[in-house]
């Protein structure tokens, strides 16, 4: 990768990568908070505010804001998670100060209108409706509730309905003044990008940003639990959990792969046991998820409502048998997985921004291609069997929608 790092005198980061070949540009403003940051009753708030910076900024309405990117035919949108927020754009390259100019008027100048936060407001409750008819979304969330029972991780990210119709423009101002600080972001140009005139735009837009300090989040721990939604679906949706390392931990690229190889594929051994062999699903996965301070490794699947229990109980018995019997075969696969995965997501200028800022954001550098696929050949049979043993020794945490008496003894 040709990637370079700078900073702003204000701390604000930048990284520009330009990439041969590339047709086009992607423009991202990330920043390293999300809604496990949120003040107590405040469930959403970031949420709301990526929301309403689109129906007015600077200059520009909701209609002159989407007007401005798709007169030259590029694309405008944002994202909230636990731990990020992020404004992206994809154009053409001559449209690149264009989208710098969009990005900082949404996080600099929002207009916050009273009127449009009312209106707002419907909107997202009916998005939150819609979470809760989709069984798999809910039981997503559900099992962060478990999880991390009692702390702003296991909040879910868009809120409830309280807190959503509660919210005021202070709150959403006060969050943007005191959340979306020059240190805390991170502007990433990926593509068809002049490095020169980029680092010109980012000291235009934001360079008179104040160097504001906000204190991090609060250190999550991982608790445990239960969560059984006893709704009537079609099939039972279910997830269980258990404490994985943090996403900059040494031992991440071993638990990694032990989760690819247990259930990342149609080869792995959740597939073949569960749905192959046993037929119990159509559905059945594992992944991970890192976060600065902690992490959480998952299994996922829908099932029969009657077949549930027998589901996870063969599907938490794999798990422990792979932390004892996985064989170098099957390291190998996961191997070769992840490593494609990775090439394959740093073809395109989107993913390798959204790459550059993730790993700016736990690493606080630029991560070589080549660096993470090394730590990846690094890791042996015995690392990831070690790994996997690791995970069985903490606290599970169980979510449930429609599976009616499903739980952790099943």
């Amino acid at each position: 990768m040709t990637a370079r790092l700078h900073r702003l005198p204000n701390g604000l980061a930048i990284i520009v990568d330009p990439m041969p070949g590339a047709q086009s540009a992607a423009v991202g403003l990330y920043a390293a908070v999300g809604s496990r940051s949120e003040p107590e009753g405040k469930g959403g708030l970031a949420h709301m505010v990526e929301h309403m910076v689109f129906k007015g900024a600077g200059a520009r309405d909701a209609r002159a804001i989407a007007e401005a990117i798709e007169d030259v035919g590029g694309s405008l949108n944002a994202w909230t998670s636990r731990d990020q927020t992020a404004f992206h754009a994809r154009t053409l390259p001559d449209d690149v100060p264009l989208a710098v100019e969009l990005i900082a008027d949404l996080v600099r100048a929002p207009r916050f209108d009273p009127d449009e936060l009312e209106r707002e407001k419907g909107v997202i409750l009916s998005e939150l409706g819609e979470c809760r008819d989709v069984p798999e979304d809910l039981a997503g969330d559900l099992l962060f509730e478990a999880a991390f029972a009692g702390q702003p991780l296991g909040r879910p990210v868009i809120g409830t309905e309280a807190s959503i119709r509660g919210f005021e423009r202070d709150d959403l101002a006060g969050w943007n003044t005191q959340q979306l600080v020059a240190p805390r972001l991170l502007l990433v140009a990926t593509g068809v990008v002049d490095e020169g005139r980029l680092l010109r735009l980012a000291d235009a837009r934001f360079g008179d940003m104040p160097c504001a300090v906000t204190p991090p989040a609060k250190p999550a721990e991982f608790t445990g639990g239960e969560r059984i939604d006893r709704r009537s679906f079609e099939q039972a949706h279910w997830s269980f959990a258990m404490a994985a390392p943090p996403a900059a931990d040494p031992a991440t690229p071993a638990t990694s792969l032990f989760a690819q190889a247990v259930g990342g594929g149609m080869s792995s051994r959740l597939f073949q046991q569960l749905r192959e062999e046993r037929g119990l699903c159509y559905s059945v996965y594992s992944w991970m998820q890192g976060f600065a301070d902690t992490g959480v490794f998952a299994v996922s699947a829908a099932t029969d409502r009657a077949d549930a229990p027998a589901a996870l109980g063969l599907a938490r018995s794999i798990v422990a048998d792979a932390a004892e019997t996985l064989s170098e075969a099957e390291l190998a696969r996961a191997r070769a997985q992840l490593e494609a995965q990775l090439r394959m997501s740093l073809e395109g200028v989107q993913g390798r921004a959204d790459h550059h800022a993730r790993a700016y954001e736990l690493f606080g550098r630029i991560v070589p291609l080549e660096e993470a696929l090394a730590e990846l050949r690094a890791v042996d049979l015995a690392a990831v069997r070690a790994a996997g043993e690791r995970l069985l020794a903490g606290p599970v945490a169980l979510a449930s929608v429609g599976g009616g008496a499903l739980a952790l003894a099943a």
